[in-house]
């Protein structure tokens, strides 16, 4: 009897010796004329437990990890590619954890982007349909364009990749040019810190993105698809063209896709590794081959975009949730969630903790709730203090702030964003000045340069919160600070910029209060695009 045997191929995994413990299953296997099947699955996003190794079972599959090179030999002592053990006995390996899906940071999720993630071999077109997969794109095929953007619409899907536009107006402005070369555009430039839940979909599941892109090219009469990577992912980069061949193999892309009149084709590029090549309109410009830099709005690319052609530019995350909702509904997918902010969002639980990875749950969480039900306290056993969520132009968000619900407006009232779902914690070690410094040192390195409150601005925030930190005429720097962010949001020309004071406004508040300084920075609301 042969016995399947999974050991993940993701970037985490392989950094932390996954190919050398595959490799070591493989050889001592075949020195103990044992009969296994050995699947590169993606990660499950339990980034703790990783290299996780699971093995299928009569009762389902049970896990082991984190998996090292030295305790394959013990675990094969241990016989565990016997698919008919007890997975609940006491007498097992010491990496032993069960049933993988009754891992209780798993089974609390509610995932449907990611319900594939870890589960399939990310390549097997056969194993993705066995899972569901394609059956979005099936009901596609059924439906007029205008039916598909209707689904979209019920769904309440807005972008994933910080601004949250409503993605299914996006798409009806895209339909409703007239008939003409238009394209759609994934923007998988992430950046953020703290955040690999793009990563992590390429990875483990990158016929979910690309049967998405596929049912938005069907929605709005686009015939060409680019997947704008990160550079910095050379993994994702192998398995997603990887996946896209296989596709076309299987006529899952191209011409007459699946024996209908619909033709769609895609490419992978990589970016050029700059951060505000996340913005979409630098993604563009750097897409033609340009120098990305950020265009002024309007028009807007859903109208004059890739090569002045109607675009659809839209994140990994929000193409990820396209299958699911066109195969069950717009509707059932907005059943999940509160108020504006409908369906899932993979949160991404980095920095100080135990437990870092990704975690999918509804909108509506707080994030005490769910860095106590996930996160399992600090790394170092010190008290949780600040919390950055959305990326490097996300507020920090002190104890008083965690009981507000993690979805857009709720964020939005007190001056915070979600963004791309990252979430990197701080203990009370933390020196809130050097991290207010950090973010408009981060603004210098990564501005494109185009407008001035960007360019200049960030150089002197950098220089003023220097003074400040030295003890230089405090009062006077920090209302100078104050002025300066206020212009940054109101004169920059896209988020770059009139984000960056989020960060730094938050953080020297904190700063203050630690201080007990009476100079306080004003509270600021602005509205202003995400990435």
């Amino acid at each position: 009897m042969t016995t399947t045997v999974y050991v993940p191929r993701d970037t985490t995994t392989l950094s932390l010796d996954g190919n050398q413990v595959a490799s070591d299953i493989s050889a001592l296997a075949n020195q103990q004329d044992k009969s296994i099947k050995l699947v590169r699955n993606g990660s499950r996003g339990m980034f703790w437990l990783e290299p996780l190794v699971e093995v299928e079972t009569d009762k389902g599959r049970v896990a082991y990890g984190p998996v090292q090179p030295e305790d394959v030999e013990s675990l094969f002592a241990a016989d565990f590619t016997n698919a008919s053990f007890d997975a609940h006995s006491t007498q097992q390996h010491a990496l032993f954890l069960g049933l993988t899906e009754e891992i209780p940071y798993l089974k609390k999720q509610q995932r449907l982007s990611f319900a594939k993630a870890g589960v399939i071999d990310p390549t097997d077109l056969d194993d993705y349909i066995a899972h569901d997969g394609f059956k979005g794109l099936a009901k596609a095929l059924q439906l007029e364009p205008q039916g598909i953007v209707d689904e979209v619409s019920a769904s309440g899907l807005r972008g994933r990749g910080g601004a949250a536009f409503p993605t299914g107006i996006k798409w009806q402005t895209v339909l409703n040019c007239p008939p003409q070369q238009k394209y759609i555009v994934c923007n998988a430039d992430e950046g953020d810190s703290g955040t690999f839940a793009d990563r992590l979909l390429m990875e483990a599941d990158p016929l979910a993105l690309i049967e998405g892109m596929t049912i938005a090219g069907l929605a709005v009469g686009a015939t060409q698809g680019y997947i704008y990577l990160r550079s910095e992912y050379p993994q994702a980069h192998i398995i997603l063209n990887e996946a896209i061949a296989r596709a076309y193999d299987r006529n899952f892309l191209g011409d007459a896709i699946c024996g209908s009149s619909k033709t769609f084709h895609m490419e992978v590029r990589l970016g050029a590794g700059a951060y505000i090549c996340g913005e979409e309109t630098s993604l563009l410009e750097s897409l033609e081959g340009k120098r990305g830099l950020v265009r002024a709005k309007p028009p807007l690319p859903a109208i004059e975009g890739l090569f002045g052609q109607p675009t659809i530019v839209n994140n990994v995350l929000s193409f990820g949730a396209v299958p699911h909702i066109l195969a069950d509904g717009g509707e059932v997918y907005a059943s999940y969630g509160m108020g504006r902010s409908k369906g899932t969002l993979p949160f991404q639980i980095a920095g100080n903790v135990n437990r870092g990875g990704l975690v999918e749950l509804a909108f509506g969480t707080t994030l005490s709730a769910l860095l106590e039900e996930f996160a399992q306290g600090t790394a170092n056993g010190r008290d949780m203090h600040s919390i950055q969520v959305g990326g490097p132009l996300g507020a920090y968000l002190t104890k008083d702030q965690w009981d507000t619900p993690l979805e857009y407006e709720s964020f939005a009232a007190i001056g915070a964003v979600l963004g791309h779902g990252g979430i990197v914690v701080f203990d009370d070690t933390v020196d809130l000045a050097e991290q207010a410094q950090f973010s408009m040192e981060f603004c210098v390195e990564e501005s494109c340069g185009k407008c001035t409150p960007c360019r200049i601005g960030s150089v002197r925030g950098t220089e003023v919160i220097g003074k400040i930190r030295s003890g230089e005429n405090v009062d006077a720097n920090l209302a100078l600070l104050d002025d300066l962010c206020e212009t940054m949001i109101d004169m920059s020309l896209c988020a770059m910029g009139g984000m960056t004071p989020f960060p730094v406004q938050s953080a020297m508040k904190a700063y203050q209060a630690q201080l007990g300084s009476q100079t306080q920075l004003s509270d600021q609301n602005p509205s202003v695009e995400g990435r």
